[in-house]
Parts: structure tokens; sequence; C-alpha cells
């Protein structure tokens, strides 16, 4: 069996009974952007944004994002938070964000999909992914193709590859304003993870993949 990441392969084993051994780790990649330059897009404010990109459900810890932007606009206000993709959760989403009295610095896209998707995260001063649990998670990934900072859970396989990105407990929504405010606040941190992350997503092929999964066949042979 194959899994996605080494939090997908302790599941398949803890969960399912399967004998370890027969479990193998094969990280995903993504898809080399082209046209890089032709997507990108100038801000018409300016104002900092802040992205979640991704199914409003669950498991993508939506209400968490929400509750870090509340926090982060107690200390600044030259920043918007972005919400965009649909979901069951949406509509909750929709009267938190009013509740905490924040409409004004929070936007909901619906979904997105295509050139679209890069185009967001060209307008993106951060990216965040606060997911409860994520198999893998190929959107930061495709964030830091643009150049764009990220914030991911611990509990995402793509945590475990990762070394330039801030990872955080997904709960935790003050390490994860914290996060947001600092690379939003000092230009430093924001500097060394842009200079960064493209190299490192550069180098996730999905040519490197394909030939680790052809390597357990052939071990399986």
């Amino acid at each position: 069996m194959i899994a996605v990441s080494n939090l997908t392969r302790n599941i398949i084993i803890e969960k399912y009974g399967i004998n370890p051994d027969k479990v193998v780790t094969v990280h995903n990649a993504v898809e080399p952007l082209e046209n890089r330059e032709s997507l990108k897009r100038e801000k018409s404010i300016e104002d900092k944004i802040v992205t979640f990109l991704g199914r409003v459900t669950l498991q993508k810890g939506p209400e968490y994002f929400v509750e870090a932007a509340h926090l982060v606009l107690q200390k600044m206000k030259n920043v918007r938070f972005v919400m965009a993709g649909s979901g069951d959760m949406l509509k909750h989403i929709i009267h938190r964000v009013s509740a905490l009295r924040m409409g004004d610095r929070f936007h909901f896209t619906g979904f997105l999909k295509g050139e679209d998707v890069f185009t967001m995260y060209s307008l993106s001063d951060v990216y965040v992914m606060p997911s409860v649990s994520e198999p893998f998670g190929i959107s930061p990934l495709e964030a830091m193709q643009s150049n764009v900072p990220v914030i991911i859970s611990r509990q995402s396989g793509v945590s475990e590859i990762l070394e330039h990105a801030i990872k955080i407990d997904f709960w935790d929504i003050h390490a994860m304003a914290d996060a947001i405010y600092g690379i939003l606040q000092y230009d430093g941190l924001s500097s060394m993870l842009r200079s960064n992350v493209k190299e490192e997503v550069d180098n996730l092929k999905w040519e490197n993949a394909a030939m680790k999964v052809k390597e357990v066949y052939n071990a399986v042979l």
C-alpha cells in the first residue's frame, strides 16, 4: 500500500491494522506552473491580503482561520482576509464573521478554479491552510509557486516535507495569529520565506514521486 504521507501511513497501520512492512510513503508533488508571470495581478488596494483557499468544511479548519483573523485585526487594520471556496460550513462561517463585526475586513469569493486560483495567490501576502486532518495538501505548494509565504497545520501531510513554511497546530489560533502578524509586519521574515519557497517547491516534482512508486512496484515484483 502506498500512502501520500507518514500521517496517512500511520492511520492505515493503526486504525486498519495493516502490517507496517506493507505500507510505504510516497509524498505528493505539484504540477509546474506555466506562464507564471501572466497570472500575476496588481492589487488595487494597499491592504495586506491573507487567504484561505479550499473546501469550507470541518476537515479544512475554516473556523480557526476566522478566529485567528479576529485576533490579528485587533492589532492591525490594514489587512483583509479572504475565504475562497464553498462547502457545508459556509453559512456558519459567514454568520460568525458577522457576529465578530469584521465583515468589512473579511471577503468570500465562492469556489475558484483554474487561473482564478493562481490569480488569488498572486494577490495574497500570506496563505493559510489550518486543516484539522489533511492526508497531504497540495494548495500550499501552489501558493509557494506564486512566491507566497505559507502557514500550515502540523496535522497535514505536506508539513512533513516543507522546510520553509510556518507550522502551527490547527487549534492554536493565537499561534496562527502571531504567524500571520509576523509575516505581515516584519519584512525580514516575509522576505526570507519568499526567497526560499519558490526554490523549495520547484524541487517537488511528480517525476520524483513516480520514480519512488516504480521502486515500490519493482520491490514487490
